[in-house]
């Protein structure tokens, strides 16, 4: 089966410039896009508050996917999906295998952090078992990336075995990777090795072009990341989605959480296994 992206849609400016940058990851990775939209039609949706939600009627749906999927510059297939945005997209990473799930990232900087409810969480909450790329509004470039900040926590991984999405997407980017890691207390050089051991018995290393570590002391780990991102020195940040994370109240005050709530760099989400 041909390598694919798939991108969800409401053909809003956050999901377009999402777009854009998928178009561009698919030009280079030689693969075709799987363009879905879900109808997001119930009352009880918690964006029907906020009126982000399209109001197309299905015909409409139809000319609007159709006219997008007809002037990209890749192989394009475009889906209508209903319901819950989840559940829509796990079925169809189920049927299209994907690299990667790609969505926008709307501003939310006018929202108090407890009423931003996004539909990355949610997926993340679904366990979606591919890499989900994150592309915040207003980026500067919708290049492929060239300098990628992975950030580990230093505890053992297992990312999937080397046919798997996350293997297949890194090696096909050639992105230089900075390893990088935050500490609490303890100086910089006293833990680097360790870190990068727990990313070297994954294999992943062995598949990929040249790699750097980087470690730091902050006491908030998703400030110390925010902050490298924001160097100037990388094009993506990547980030671990790690089970235990994302269950419970403490669920929005995750790391990966926090980084893709602000970063203005893409932000890229390795499920690990």
């Amino acid at each position: 089966m041909d390598a694919s992206l798939l991108i969800l849609t409401d053909f809003f400016q956050a999901a377009n410039q999402a777009l854009d940058y998928a178009t561009n990851l698919a030009g280079a990775l030689k693969a075709r896009l799987v363009l879905l939209h879900v109808r997001r039609n119930s009352l009880l949706d918690p964006d029907m508050l906020s009126g982000s939600l399209s109001n197309l009627t299905p015909e409409a749906v139809h000319l609007a996917l159709g006219s997008v999927a007809g002037h990209l510059p890749v192989p394009v297939v475009a889906e209508i999906g209903h319901g819950r945005v989840a559940e829509a997209v796990v079925d169809a990473v189920r049927r299209h295998h994907p690299l990667l799930v790609v969505l926008g990232r709307p501003d939310y900087s006018d929202l108090p952090d407890e009423l931003v409810q996004t539909t990355s969480l949610d997926l993340l909450r679904a366990e979606v078992p591919c890499p989900m790329l994150v592309v915040p509004h207003g980026i500067a470039s919708t290049a492929p990336p060239k300098r990628l900040l992975l950030a580990v926590d230093g505890c053992p991984l297992k990312l999937g075995d080397p046919s798997s999405a996350t293997y297949q997407l890194l090696e096909a980017l050639g992105a230089a990777i900075t390893v990088f890691h935050v500490i609490p207390d303890t100086g910089p050089q006293e833990l680097a090795p360790l870190v990068m051991n727990s990313l070297v018995r994954t294999g992943l290393v062995a598949h990929l072009p040249a790699v750097e570590s980087h470690t730091v002391v902050s006491s908030h780990a998703a400030t110390g990341i925010l902050e490298a991102a924001q160097s100037g020195d990388y094009d993506m940040v990547a980030v671990v989605a790690r089970r235990h994370c994302f269950t419970g109240s403490l669920f929005h005050h995750s790391v990966t959480a926090e980084v893709m709530r602000e970063s203005q760099l893409p932000v890229l989400v390795l499920p690990a296994q």
